[in-house]
């Protein structure tokens, strides 16, 4: 029997959750980014953080976000070689609020 995945906690939901190379039409599903693999971009190449930090930001292990941050650059470098249409959605992650949020 698998273990069963935990959630991931997250800052926010993406206020933009829907990309598309100009001028192409968008074909199929194209790549479906999770919440949290995008959370990992996020924190790591957005704002700065190391690893280790993601890791106590979402409140899993430093191996899981490197896990979780490899797979969402394989995406991010597919969505830009290939000009594949880019959705984000799903994911196994919770909000952060109140004394156990920590967000920068």
């Amino acid at each position: 029997m698998a273990r069963p995945v935990k959630e991931r906690q997250v800052d926010r939901i993406p206020d933009y959750v829907r990309f598309c190379a100009q001028g192409r039409a968008s074909r199929g599903h194209g790549i479906i980014m999770t919440v949290e693999e995008y959370e990992t971009l996020r924190l790591i190449d957005y704002l700065g953080l190391t690893q280790e930090q993601c890791a106590v930001q979402m409140q899993v292990g430093r191996a899981t976000v490197q896990a979780i941050y490899s797979d969402a650059r394989k995406k991010i470098a597919r969505f830009l070689v290939e000009g594949a249409s880019l959705r984000i959605s799903g994911g196994s992650y919770r909000i952060c609020s109140g004394r156990n949020c920590i967000c920068p």
